[in-house]
């Protein structure tokens, strides 16, 4: 087996994985690149572990240890993407700047109270008015 064959294809993958992550505002795309790149990583590490007939298998092994951090990876990065969508109703990842939605300045309360004299705490439940029965 040539070595040029395989290492030419993970240089190939790691390069749209590098354009998707570059070039992509969509989350869930630059994950999907993210994982492009770690599949290319995968693919050097097997093909120089068969190149150099470790008897150790070393790069097999380190390809099963990233294999199970980039399934870590997208675990977590599709909970936040998730949870981001779910509060903003969008996932561009240009857009989304600051962790928080709004300055306190800008945003008034619902109850007119001012931010500054409140204590830290859970917000209270709003009152619901029951129908007359």
């Amino acid at each position: 087996m040539h070595l040029a064959y395989p290492t030419v294809v993970a240089a190939l993958l790691f390069s749209v994985g590098v354009y998707g992550v570059l070039a992509r505002r969509n989350a869930i795309l630059v994950l999907m690149s993210v994982e492009l790149m770690l599949n290319a990583v995968n693919l050097n590490l097997v093909t120089f572990d068969v190149w150099y007939r470790d008897r150790l298998h070393g790069g097999q092994v380190l390809t099963l240890f990233t294999i199970v951090i980039a399934a870590a990876e997208i675990g977590l990065g599709l909970a936040i993407v998730l949870l981001v969508f779910r509060n903003r109703q969008m996932i561009d990842v240009d857009r989304l700047r600051a962790l928080s939605e709004d300055t306190e300045e800008a945003r008034p309360r619902p109850d007119g109270l001012a931010s500054a004299g409140r204590e830290a705490g859970p917000e209270p439940a709003p009152e619901r008015e029951e129908a007359p029965s």
